[in-house]
């Protein structure tokens, strides 16, 4: 049984709903990508993935993809409900980067249709209902590799996004307390008894 403010002890965030993270955040990233660029979903990969899946031919457009940083802001808002035993629920904004290679013969292409796809907004559906927004991308980088003896094309992109993380946590409301006042000199002035 997980801790309250009740028990004491560490408070972990009840597991229902969860922001994305690692499998789940490229889950929703990777049908954007494929869908925006319209390369074939299964040549949108995770850049880290188990095993070595065979690299695609050069005359194939693929691309691998990764998030490489999450930013969270300053300060998030903690914010109580009182209902039923109560909670507490922490809201805070974190941008993460979405950075991208692009294969084949079409890579400069497809990184140029997935920039300037993210700015319209019936592309942004699908991510904005997952609370996530796309911010902006940057500048699309020859990278080049050499596998095999031989040159592949290779286009990098890096995108901007920005989403809403929500956690609950078990903090209960106070049901009573007893409050002591002291006046300047350190004497109690007052016992005050707060109950439901």
């Amino acid at each position: 049984m997980p801790n309250t403010s009740a028990t004491g002890g560490y408070l972990i965030p009840s597991v229902t709903p969860a922001p994305a993270e690692d499998l789940a955040l490229e889950d929703i990233m990777q049908p954007a990508i494929a869908g925006i660029t319209g390369i074939t979903a299964t040549n949108v990969r995770p850049r880290f993935q188990e095993g070595n899946p065979k690299i695609p031919d050069q005359s194939i457009d693929w691309c691998a993809f990764s998030i490489t940083m999450q930013t969270p802001d300053a300060n998030p808002y903690l914010e109580h409900d009182p209902a039923g035993n109560g909670k507490s629920t922490l809201i805070r904004h974190e941008d993460f980067e979405l950075f991208i290679s692009f294969y084949g013969y079409n890579a400069a292409m497809n990184a140029a249709r997935l920039r300037d796809g993210f700015y319209i907004n019936q592309n942004s559906e699908k991510i904005n209902a997952q609370e996530i927004a796309f911010v902006d991308a940057g500048e699309i980088r020859l990278a080049p590799e050499l596998v095999n003896q031989k040159w592949i094309r290779r286009n990098d992109l890096r995108m901007k996004f920005r989403r809403k993380i929500t956690r609950d946590y078990a903090i209960e409301n106070i049901l009573a307390a007893d409050v002591h006042l002291f006046d300047a000199t350190g004497h109690v002035d007052e016992l005050i008894v707060i109950s439901e």
